[in-house]
């Protein structure tokens, strides 16, 4: 009876440690020949083996490779950090008519000067809009029927930091030759 009693407390101590002796992993490390680094459970030749304290795997994932990109340091602040910028025309889903002059602006804060550091550029449907370069409002001309999508982009010229603005759908609409008005 005592011999049971033993494997008993044995058996007892075994399930209950289990989960204290499951946390501790054996890990390995190696870096393929494009600087990537891999970690697995199995080994591989020239794998670095590290054994894990039960605690996270945080210290395992944190290191980087030999030769590899340094992790990304945080963005050093630029002149667009307080500028803002926004498209105040055309207006979001605004339709144009055959007729309607349709111009462009953008609200920039604080003010861009010219020459300064700060540009802005513009573009359509993303296609460049040559001609508005540099300047915060222009006109839309000769726009076929469509839907259009109009962005605007800061550019600190120093430095190559950008901010956008959030772009702008809007819809132009032409009689069309075929049109019962047309006689």
């Amino acid at each position: 009876m005592r011999l049971c009693r033993s494997w008993l407390a044995f058996g007892l101590v075994s399930v209950l440690s289990a989960p204290l002796l499951l946390q501790a992993a054996v890990v390995y490390k190696w870096t393929d020949a494009d600087g990537v680094v891999h970690l697995s459970d199995q080994p591989v030749p020239g794998a670095e083996r590290i054994v894990t304290d039960g605690g996270t795997s945080r210290g395992i994932l944190s290191t980087a490779a030999p030769g590899a990109p340094a992790a990304e340091t945080p963005k050093a602040a630029t002149r667009l950090d307080s500028t803002r910028i926004s498209i105040v025309s055309p207006t979001p889903d605004q339709t144009f008519s055959g007729s309607e002059a349709m111009y462009a602006s953008a609200e920039v804060d604080p003010e861009l000067r010219p020459g300064g550091p700060i540009s802005i550029s513009w573009s359509l449907n993303g296609a460049p809009v040559a001609e508005a370069e540099g300047a915060t409002h222009f006109k839309l001309q000769d726009l076929p029927r469509g839907v259009y999508t109009l962005s605007a982009t800061l550019t600190d010229t120093d430095s190559g930091a950008t901010k956008n603005a959030d772009p702008v759908t809007f819809n132009v609409l032409r009689p069309s030759t075929l049109s019962p008005q047309h006689k």
